[in-house]
């Protein structure tokens, strides 16, 4: 006989669903569960896994360990005061998620993962992975429509199947969704996967409404909260009424409308915007201030350029005051005039994924716009629970949430692991694209740090040069008096490739002249931050083409 301490169960019928579920374990002849005990006896075959048995009441939502001949509970590499293993919840299935369950599993906890929509979260589903896959197709399009070898290669109005190419997209998620989340999740014994919403009873206990019906009892020793953000919608009268596109609708279609208008400046507006424009809409960009505001007012400039030159429209400083919709046309209202177009895309920005949680119940503070507040360690106002990902007050970025998730996982199983976020590289799949580390001008005179910048335009860049492509630049910012490398903002063809140099740099805390000492290939773009470091001592334009 095999005997379990069961904890979470609240009455006699908990203690049926423990039963139920302990008899449909291969091996298992019969079980006896009682509530007011909180015990299950287990007649089994000799071969039946207690394993098995665990995992299968935990599926069920309540918490199973093993109970020895003399009445230990046995655990696993990871006590949690009771000689018994670690049980963490983590609420989400994205990049933070899969990667605080990974490794607290690889530390000897076990996990119980709650999920209410699809396996994988926002990147591979509804994010990254299908956005960067439009916007390459779209690349793709573009080149052979127009480039600067047009006079000896002859250009080709490409047709657009995009039907096809939907096909294909989604093809990828599915293909990486299976590879990466939920091949990886069935594989593991250690991770069982509830589908359902949860909301949090207690700072230990979480009640998780099933999606096929009922409810069930999680109790932990500790939580990773990892629930993403969804698009922020504008209270713009009429909006409501009408049936626009957020990025997840965009990226969904399998037409290309004649005309688009989008509403946003910065991340996902412009990325979308320039995709639908190569693959053949004629784009509206609203911006209430300028494109990407918030960083050097040369990345808006040169991407603003960039995007007039193909056609797009980007009007500046223009607010929509009400939009309509009828006949298959939009018309937005705007400070500047009518707009009008057959679809609409509102992409500014993301909120977090916490009002349904009750957060308030565990004792976790958020923000004001409901972001989970976390600090270095991921911890939470909660002593035992831990947020990562967008829905807490970090960059939304895929990477960081992961590196937030596993530092979570760490410190949650007794390890000392923090975030630092002072060399995060960022990047902005426009073309060119936008990449940025470190410090701003403007963000380092906020912080009271006088600097030394320098901009390298990219017709001094023998790479730019060859592709006859030299739109962009590279700016270095420097510390005053010591010349440590603080900050890097490039626009520039495949700048994303060019811009974990700049981090590493800036991680060993180089200055510029130790970085323009530095061998790099010569007729790449990551020679590029050579050639600026070089231009706080001298003239590059007088320098021969790979002068060192």
């Amino acid at each position: 006989m095999i005997e379990l301490k069961v904890t979470g169960m609240t009455c006699d019928s908990c203690a049926e669903h423990v039963r139920e579920a302990l008899e449909q374990v291969s091996g298992v002849r019969s079980a006896a569960v009682s509530y007011p005990e909180g015990t299950a006896q287990v007649q089994s075959d000799p071969d039946a896994s207690p394993d098995a048995l665990i995992a299968a009441v935990a599926a069920f939502g309540y918490r199973a360990e093993l109970v020895d001949a003399v009445g230990r509970l046995e655990g696993g590499n990871l006590a949690s005061g009771e000689g018994r293993r670690l049980h963490i919840a983590v609420i989400g299935s994205g990049g933070a998620a899969m990667a605080g369950a990974l490794k607290a599993v690889e530390r000897g906890a076990r996990v119980t993962l709650i999920e209410r929509g699809t396996i994988g979260g926002t990147c591979v589903n509804i994010g990254c992975v299908p956005s960067k896959t439009l916007i390459r197709a779209a690349h793709i399009a573009h080149l052979r429509r127009t480039s600067p070898f047009d006079g000896g290669i002859t250009a080709v109005e490409p047709v657009i199947d995009r039907a096809h190419l939907l096909d294909q997209q989604e093809g990828l998620v599915e293909e990486l969704r299976r590879a990466k989340y939920e091949s990886i999740l069935d594989g593991n014994p250690a991770i069982t996967v509830l589908r359902g919403e949860a909301r949090f009873m207690d700072d230990h206990r979480l009640i998780v409404h099933l999606s096929e019906g009922g409810q069930c009892e999680v109790a932990f020793d500790r939580c990773l909260i990892a629930t993403g953000a969804r698009p922020q919608i504008p209270p713009i009268p009429g909006l409501q009424d009408t049936p626009y596109w957020i990025s997840n609708e965009a990226l969904a279609s399998d037409t290309i409308p004649e005309r688009l208008a989008v509403i946003g400046s910065s991340v996902v507006a412009t990325e979308l915007a320039q995709a639908f424009a190569r693959l053949g809409s004629q784009v509206t960009i609203l911006a209430r201030s300028t494109l990407f505001f918030r960083e050097d007012p040369a990345i808006s400039e040169a991407l603003t350029a960039a995007f007039r030159a193909e056609g797009i429209e980007v009007l500046e400083q223009t607010r929509a005051s009400h939009i309509s919709y009828g006949d298959g046309e939009f018309v937005l209202t705007t400070n500047r005039g009518e707009v009008r177009a057959d679809r609409l895309l509102v992409a500014t920005g993301r909120t977090p994924n916490t009002r349904e949680l009750n957060l308030e119940a565990a004792g976790v503070q958020n923000n004001a716009r409901g972001a989970i507040v976390v600090d270095s360690a991921t911890r939470s106002s909660a002593p035992d629970i831990y947020a990562a990902g967008d829905c807490t007050d970090q960059p939304q970025f895929v990477y960081v949430a992961a590196a937030a998730g596993t530092r979570a996982a760490v410190n949650m199983t007794g390890g000392e692991a923090v975030l630092d976020l002072t060399a995060m590289p960022a990047v902005v799949f426009t073309d060119p694209q936008v990449a940025t580390v470190g410090l701003s001008e403007a963000e380092a005179h906020h912080a009271g740090i006088e600097t030394d910048s320098r901009t390298l335009t990219l017709d001094n860049v023998p790479r730019a040069l060859v592709n006859f492509n030299p739109r962009g630049f590279i700016k270095m910012v420097a510390e005053a008096g010591s010349g440590r490398l603080i900050g890097i903002q490039a626009v520039a063809p495949e700048a994303g490739e060019l811009i974990q140099a700049a981090a590493l740099a800036i991680r060993a805390r180089m200055t510029v002249d130790e970085l323009a000492d530095q061998l790099f290939p010569y007729l790449t773009m990551v020679e590029g931050l050579k050639l600026a470091a070089q231009t706080f001592s001298k003239d590059v334009k007088l320098l021969s083409c790979c002068a060192g």
